[in-house]
């Protein structure tokens, strides 16, 4: 893989699917539609998946591509492909709550190793560049020219008082239980793969998942996440989480900065 050439399609590509997105989203209404597992999608989702795929295979025929809104590719397996989701958080987008983010993901033998988290209502960009390292893009944001780049870093915890960042459509008593074991100072909810992006930046420590996800959800955030030297673990035993599973489903998960005293589940 050309990771200089990555950096520039992934980055060009969030950026003008959260155009389209945002166009949909500033119109006086748009339709809601139900699908087979009863989560919402409209029409931004799939204008938006539309020309992310359309990019990403021009750019790398050969490369596999999964994509949320597309199910047969749900069924396909590689040991590199890219992964999209299009518009993560489409219950915040049909509410108008701003917390939706556009995510493109490269996985290499199990581990997303490049990603972009983009979420246009927020003005917030998050990628990895060519070398691994993570950075945020200060906007406003030109598809043809990259703006000022801040390289960004998990935070140093002090496991007598985290911050906490948890799900802002799906908490449940479980998550609260899970929280409940640490000694927090602060806790926010935020939508989408935005959580990974914030303990990313050192703005939280802890994210627990103890819910449903998918690996389109978390592969682009994962890999921000990883590039500011944090970690995503199985809720369970702890051990890494990995993709390319079968229907790449996501079991229960912990993302953390590294020094957080990970509680048993």
């Amino acid at each position: 893989m050309d990771f200089d050439k990555l950096e520039i399609v992934m980055r060009r590509l969030a950026l003008e699917a959260g155009d389209v997105i945002m166009e949909i989203y500033n119109s006086d209404d748009f339709d809601v539609r139900s699908k087979s597992d009863d989560s919402p999608v409209t029409a931004a989702d799939e204008a938006a998946d539309a020309l992310i795929s359309a990019g990403l295979r021009a750019a790398f025929p050969e490369v596999l591509l999964v994509t949320e809104e597309q199910a047969a590719s749900h069924k396909e397996s590689a040991s590199e492909f890219l992964i999209v989701d299009p518009l993560d958080g489409t219950k915040e987008f049909v509410h108008r709550r701003g917390d939706f983010t556009v995510n493109i993901a490269y996985v290499v033998d199990g581990v997303p190793v490049r990603g972009v988290v983009y979420a246009p209502a927020k003005s917030r960009m998050f990628f990895t560049r060519a070398d691994g390292g993570s950075v945020e893009e200060a906007g406003p944001f030109d598809k043809d020219a990259v703006g000022v780049l801040t390289p960004i870093r998990v935070s140093t915890p002090d496991n007598g008082a985290l911050m906490v960042v948890a799900s802002k459509s799906h908490r449940d008593q479980a998550t609260d239980d899970y929280i409940g074991k640490y000694a927090v100072k602060d806790m926010t909810s935020a939508g989408s793969s935005l959580k990974f992006c914030l303990v990313a930046t050192g703005e939280a420590d802890l994210y627990p998942r103890v819910g449903r996800t998918m690996e389109w959800d978390t592969a682009a955030g994962h890999a921000v996440l990883a590039g500011a030297g944090g970690a995503v673990v199985r809720f369970d035993d702890h051990t890494p989480l990995t993709y390319g599973k079968p229907i790449y489903e996501n079991p229960f998960f912990i993302a953390y900065a590294p020094g957080v005293e990970l509680k048993p589940a």
